[in-house]
Order: structure tokens, then sequence, then C-alpha cells
């Protein structure tokens, strides 16, 4: 896209984006933000969204990426390095803090590039910086070399440390001496001119023992060398010399080095300067309420509650639309009634969002292939003082009307003003006309009833109008589309209390065909003030019962998981209550098994038997009702190695070992065995125990093993691996007995199961179950004590 540079003015587009700017955390973000461009094309638009919406919703997820305070422009830096060759320490260490930040970056969105493509396209600029980062390690915060920059330094520095000790050990002595304690007017030691002086008093510069290294204009401020400190003064400056020689030579090195490598440091700045503009515009949009418009391939834009950004709080938001339902849209209404704000609103929004920045609109708002924006808004007033123009900019129009394409959209302020009103507003309309011919938006104003007339029997054009309040004799701002504006001039004039007689004959001077347009005009105003406080309230109706459609499900959600809160609490209870029951019925059934007891005894304690395994599966049921429902059936795009699933019909977890195809191998307890894929469901991360069943099985007693297990329609290779895990977790978990469920069938698997107790050297027992424990379609197993 294109925008002329005076419409660029005329938009006050610098100054927004100078306020965009002050949200950028560095100098560099701030230089991005006032050199960006328009996109070019709509490819290039979208790749903007693309790259704002990734770094924003990483921002949100993942926090702040990696950055540096205080942050600085190196491009003056470089260009300085290719000139004289010579770097600063500090400048060094700007250098250093940009691209070692910018190797962060890329490593930090390059960790997320699968979930966020167009992060690889951000950092595709930013170079390998190792090399160049490993040098410069050798300055210090303060931009100093280290003592290790390079062994001929580290000498140097330590013999200038003796050396100051030594000064300063000759120079306490000097002081502290009696016979030149009072030639001096202070007692301590001063550096002057590179050598370490004494201030002697003026009466006492004959007899002091050294010699003169500076004085004062006055004469008062006598700066002496003592004679005795000469030869260690020369040794320090030598030193101190060869120190400065050395560290030039080491910054020289470090220099060449950086003007290698010149190009990729200017790339990683302007990555780390547009990464800073992101991170501006994403809070920009979130302080101010902006939003990211959606994108059409259209000819079209519809801004919703736009705001002018640079009238800040007094904005008021409009909705303006253009190039759906027409191409041109011819804006009516009163002087300072808002005409001149609502083409500034639609114009800032246009560049703005096809720089790739939010918009100041709600959410929903389109923007679509709009090539270039010429605007010609009066004689560029400041809109922050509320000032509208009326001047035609004829020469300005002509330039507009030689560089017009059809994707154009053209911002034309007081249409046919500044001149004679019937020359303008025939002016005015063959403009109008001219322009629906080649196709470009538009959007004008205009105070000319015969363009008012035009607009309203012309096909693609649209009227639309700023609404004004006769109560208060003041604009509301509001845009109100497909209603062309009143003058309110004679109405005005009334309440402002001039004479009823100069009313009446204003209003005779003006043709019967007017009078009936402004009255229509006036109706039409009424009803849509109607029917806009209709839909107001159907609005703040059902915002009203979304919120109470939204508390009643949220009641309905926590009466329900205080329900499954209650029904778990309870099956946990009962199952308690049924295995020490069941336990105390067992061990007395078989002292009467042993025993001869009486018939009606034993029938008795049958029934009691009966009724708490009724209990048991009832409660049994539910808990496997409840594994049921909030199971997910496995399948081929779902499954990965490593997932934690459930054998259907079993309650613990395994893990799968190997997809093959329609079979999936799964660990089960100490054995693998080989499931078909529909009788596996996926089990949710929060029902995952910390470690695995067999974890349990080789580390730990097990916790919560049922009392019975159930491999009914298994195949023998699937059910065997289950049994002999159950077997082994439900002895370890102390049960006496327990109930596999087998089936009837043909009773292959009974047989199998039965086989596999007898192998098993922990099973003391093993017996088909009794008429009301499920007969030939169970096997109840005992363990040894």
């Amino acid at each position: 896209m294109f925008a002329e540079k005076s419409s660029y003015n005329s938009l006050e587009i610098k100054k927004i984006i100078t306020l965009i700017s002050k949200y950028c955390r560095s100098e560099i973000g701030e230089e991005a933000a006032l050199t960006v461009l328009p996109a070019r094309n709509m490819d290039e638009l979208r790749t903007r969204h693309e790259m704002f919406i990734s770094i924003e919703e990483y921002r949100e997820k993942k926090g702040e990426l990696p950055w540096q305070n205080g942050l600085a422009p190196v491009t003056p830096m470089l260009a300085e390095a290719d000139e004289t060759g010579l770097l600063t320490g500090e400048e060094l260490l700007k250098i250093l803090h940009l691209i070692k930040l910018s190797m962060e970056i890329k490593d930090a969105l390059n960790k997320e590039k699968d979930q966020y493509p167009v992060f690889s396209l951000i950092t595709k600029d930013i170079r390998d910086f190792t090399e160049e980062i490993e040098k410069l390690s050798v300055i210090d915060d303060d931009g100093r070399l280290y003592d290790s920059a390079s062994e001929k330094l580290r000498n140097l520095r330590d013999r200038i440390k003796e050396l100051r000790e030594s000064i300063r050990r000759k120079g306490h002595a000097i002081i502290n001496e009696p016979s030149i304690s009072n030639m001096l007017q202070e007692k301590v030691m001063t550096v002057r001119n590179a050598r370490y002086t004494f201030l002697v008093r003026p009466d006492a510069l004959n007899i002091f023992p050294g010699t003169v290294v500076d004085r004062s204009v006055s004469g008062n401020s006598i700066y002496m060398e003592a004679n005795s400190m000469i030869r260690i003064n020369n040794e320090f400056t030598s030193c101190r010399n060869s120190e400065i020689y050395e560290e030039q030579k080491i910054l020289r090195e470090l220099t060449a080095t950086i003007q290698k490598k010149i190009k990729g440091i200017l790339d990683a700045e302007k990555v780390i300067g547009n990464i800073d503009l992101l991170y501006a515009l994403s809070e920009k949009r979130r302080l101010d309420r902006w939003s990211m418009p959606q994108l059409s391939p259209k000819k079209l834009f519809n801004f919703k509650k736009a705001r002018h950004p640079l009238l800040f709080d007094k904005a008021v938001p409009i909705d303006i639309n253009c190039g759906d339902k027409f191409r041109i849209l011819v804006i009516t209404g009163p002087n300072t009634g808002g005409k001149t704000v609502a083409l500034k609103t639609a114009g800032v929004c246009v560049i703005l969002g096809w720089m790739g920045f939010p918009i100041p609109a709600s959410d929903g708002s389109i923007l679509g292939v709009i090539d270039e924006l010429f605007a010609d808004i009066g004689d560029e007033q400041s809109i922050e003082q509320s000032l509208s123009t009326f001047s035609a900019h004829v020469k300005h129009v002509t330039e507009i009307l030689g560089n017009l394409s059809p994707n154009s959209l053209v911002l034309l302020d007081e249409l046919g003003a500044g001149t004679d009103p019937d020359e303008g507003a025939a002016l005015g309309i063959a403009l109008l006309d001219w322009l629906r011919e080649k196709k470009s938006l538009v959007l004008a104003t205009t105070h000319h009833n015969p363009i008012k007339r035009f607009a309203l029997a012309t096909p693609d054009i649209e009227t639309a109008s700023v609404e004004f309040d006769l109560k208060t004799l003041s604009p509301t701002y509001k845009i109100l589309i497909g209603i062309p504006g009143r003058s309110n001039a004679l109405l005005i004039a009334g309440k402002l209390g001039m004479p009823q007689e100069v009313i009446k004959r204003a209003q005779q001077a003006i043709s019967g065909k007017e009078i009936s347009m402004e009255d229509l005009i006036a109706e039409l105003h009424g009803k849509r003030s109607k029917l806009e406080k209709e839909n107001i309230e159907v609005e703040n109706t059902l915002i009203k019962l979304e919120r109470l459609k939204k508390d009643y499900m949220k009641r309905v959600s926590e009466i329900e998981e205080k329900r499954d809160e209650l029904i778990a609490k309870a099956d946990k209870k009962a199952l308690s209550i049924v295995k020490n029951a069941e336990e105390s019925a067992k061990a007395l059934i078989k002292n009467i098994e042993s025993a001869e007891a009486e018939p009606a005894a034993r029938r008795e304690l049958e029934k009691k038997r009966s009724h708490f395994q009724k209990i048991k599966s009832s409660a049994v049921q539910r808990e496997d009702k409840k594994i049921t429902e909030q199971s997910v059936a496995a399948t081929k795009e779902t499954l990965k190695e490593g997932d934690a699933v459930r054998i259907i019909g079993t309650k613990g977890v395994a893990t799968v070992l190997e997809i093959r195809g329609k079979k999936i191998l799964v660990q089960a307890g100490s054995a693998e065995v080989e499931v078909p894929l529909t009788r596996l469901s996926l089990v949710p991360k929060k029902e995952i125990p910390k470690a695995l069943p067999y974890m349990q099985v080789q580390m730990s007693r097990p916790v919560g093993v049922p009392s019975e297990i159930m491999v009914r329609g298994m195949t023998i290779d699937e059910a065997l691996p289950i049994v002999e895990q159950y077997l082994d977790q439900a002895y370890r978990a102390g049960y006496d007995s327990v109930t596999v469920i087998h089936g009837r069938g043909e009773g292959i698997l009974r047989r199998e199961v039965q086989e596999l107790c007898k192998r098993t050297p922990y099973v003391v027992e093993h017996n088909l179950g009794g008429p009301h424990d499920g007969g030939y379609g169970v096997t109840i197993v005992r363990f040894k004590k």
C-alpha cells in the first residue's frame, strides 16, 4: 500500500506512531516504529498479522522473551568502526549485549516454531555470533577490559598495582615527616599531569625538596613532586602508557572482529527492533482496547466503534464502512460536528491496519485490499484542536486524480467548498461521478444540498450524517449511515433568539422542494433515533439473559460436581463395608461347610452372601460406568507410544509400547501383551498415577486393587497377562480370595485361567463360583496366608 506524504501529514500519522513508540522498551524499537511502512500487498500484510498474533499469544502463554535493559542502537557505532577501526570498550559492550540478546531470542522462538511457524521467518536473519560473543567476553559490565584480555595486560596491571601501593607508602611517609609536614597545605597526595604530587604552601616553594608540576592561576596552589618519588612516578607513568597502548591494541582486534559481521549485526538489530515494536503494539492493544482487523480479499473496510487515537478519552466511537454495498460515502452535517474526524479516523485505521498494527476499533472490524490512500483534508489543521477545514485544494485534488487506481481510497473534506455554492456543488457532483466511474473508494464530506440529492439518487453512493442534538445545540459525533444530514441553520438561529419574523422570511426564501427535503430528513432522523433506543434496550436484555444463562450453567455444574463427589464417597465407603462383611461371611461359611450345620442356617447365610454380592456389584458397576463415561476411545490418529491406556473391562493403567497396525503392544503389569486397538481407551492425564501399575508391582505394595476382575470377551493372549498381573497385585494387597470373571462360553478361557492358578505358587485353591457368585462363569481364587 502507498500513501503520499501530504496524506500522512493531514492524517497526523507521525504523531500517532510516536505515541505507539513510547511503549517500546528500547531506542531500537522506537526507531523501528517510526520507520515502518505499510505492507506492499495482502500476502505481506497477512504475514505481519501472523507475526503480531503469534508474538502476543507467546507472551500470554510463555511470558516475556529474553530482554536487555538499556539496549542502544549500534548502527552509528558500526559506521564509526568502519571509519576509524577503533571502538571503545563501552561501545563494544553495547554490541555484545545486542548480539547476545539476538541469539537468546532466536533460541527461545525456535523452540516454539512447530506451534508458531512464522517464528522461523522472524529469526531467519539472526546469525550465529558464538565466536564474536566469546571474543567480546573479555569486556566487563563497565566496558573495561578484564585483566585476562591478554597476558601482557595482566602483567602491566599487576605491576601498576604494586607501584601504586609503593607510591602510597612513600607518600604517607613524606606527609608524616615533621620537617616536611609543615610545608604542606593539605596532608594528601594529588595527581597532576599524571604525576603524584603534594599541595605545597607558597612560602615553602624554595625549601620543599621537589619539582613544581602545576600551579593555579592565582599562584596560591602549588603542586610539587617530591624528589624521592621521581623514579617511581616515572615507572608508574611508563606502565600506565603501556597499559593504554595494550588496551587499544586489544580493542582494535575486537573492532576488526566486529567489522567482519557488520551486516549480520545490523540485521540482528532490525529483528530486535521489530520484536520490540510488536511488544509495544501488544501493550497498546491491551491498554487502549485496540484490535486486529479481519483481513478480506475484497476492496472494502468496515470499522466498528472506531476512535481517533489523538482524541484519547474524548473520542466518540463511530461505525464507518465503505466498499461492500456502496463505494462512495458522502457525510453531511454541521460544522464541528465530527465529519472531518470521521474521515481522519477511517484513514488512520486503514494506514495502521496496512502497517500490520492493531487499530483503534472493536473486534470484528474488517480491512480489505486498498493499494493507495489519498487525503485532501482542509488546511491540515490539527485534530487535537477539534478544528475542521473548509479550504478546497484544487491543485492537490488534480494530482490525486492523476494517480488513482481502482483500489485507491480517496478522502475528500468539504467537497465543493471555498467557492460559489452553485459552482462548488456542480464541481463536487462531477468529481464524485468521475470517481464512481473509476471504481475507487471515496469518503467525502459536504454541506451542499445538490450533492446530497445526487448521492441519494445515484447507485454505488450512500449518504451519511453526523448526529446533532437540537436540545443542547451540540453535535453527538455519531455517524448515521443511510440518512443525509440537515443543515439545522434556521432551527439553531431560532433557538439562539433570532426574531421569528426573520426566521419566517428565511423559510419563504427557501424553495418548497428544499423545505420538503429537510422535513423528510428530519423525519428519518426521528425514526432512526427511536429505532436505536429500541435496539439498545434489546441488546441490554440479551446481555442480562446471557448473564443469567452463565450463572445457571455455573450453578448446574457445581451441583453436578457435588453430586459426583458424594456418590464417589458413598461408593468407596460401601465397597469397604462390603469387603469386610464379605470376608467375615466367607470365613463363617467355610466353618459351617466344614461342620454339619443345620440346613436352615446354611440357607440364611447364602441369602446374606447373595445380598452382599448385590451391593458390591452395584458399587462396582457404578465405578465401571464412571470410568467408561470418562474414557476416550483410542484411534490410530490419537494414539502414540508412551501413552497411558486402559484395556476395556479393566481398571488398571497400561503403557503403549508399540503400534502394530490394528494391534497394540502394551505393558500391563510385569507382562507385555498385544491388544486390539478397539479394546483400548485413552486415560485422562488427571487419572494417570505417578507410577504406572507395573512400577507398583515391582517396587511397592499396590493400592486400590479391586476384589474381582473381568476378562470376559478377551482372547487367551489378551486375558492371561492381565489375570497374572491382577493375581500378583491382589496377593500383595493382602486379599484372602478374589474373583476372576471369565464368562461361560465354550470353557476355553476358564480352563486356561485355572491352569494359570495351578502354576501360581501363592494360590492355594481355585474353584468355580457358587450359584449366587456366577457359577461356571467365574473362578474363586484363594491365596496363601
